[in-house]
């Protein structure tokens, strides 16, 4: 059985969590503790950041911690077994990250099955968690 188990969303696509969630909830059993991820993007260049307004990264990450809370409460009836964190950055590293910090036993994430544009966009991430991991990945389709 897992402990902790990471899960990283992104609530503005739910093929990221729809079917991963379920999975997720069904690996921690009635012990694990869930720790849902999101992750603010990062920009990729330090000019695009002048152009943005002060403030606006501090704003994003709470805005993204406020979401998860919400998406926590809605989709979890037991709020003890569920944690969310926020991170900031390249994606699959930020992955890593988190899985290492909180000291996580399995990665649940979503990857949609491969095809021309989608495996650019979505699974890149996935192979870069699955390759580089030192814990099990649970890729779900």
């Amino acid at each position: 059985m897992h402990n902790n188990i990471l899960l990283p969303i992104d609530l503005q696509h739910p093929e990221s969590w729809d079917r991963a969630l379920p999975v997720a909830q069904h690996l921690a059993g009635g012990h694990a503790t869930i720790h849902l991820l999101g992750i603010v993007h990062d920009f990729g260049s330090s000019m695009v950041a002048t152009f943005l307004p002060k403030g606006f990264e501090e704003k994003a990450l709470q805005a993204m911690k406020d979401s998860l809370d919400d998406f926590a409460s809605q989709h979890f009836p037991d709020p003890f077994r569920v944690r969310t964190h926020v991170g900031h950055g390249n994606i699959s590293e930020t992955i890593l990250k988190n899985a290492e910090k909180y000291d996580v036993d399995l990665i649940v994430m979503a990857s949609h099955k491969p095809d021309e544009l989608r495996s650019i966009l979505v699974s890149r991430d996935a192979n870069a968690v699955v390759r580089h991991s030192p814990v099990s990945v649970m890729v779900v389709r």
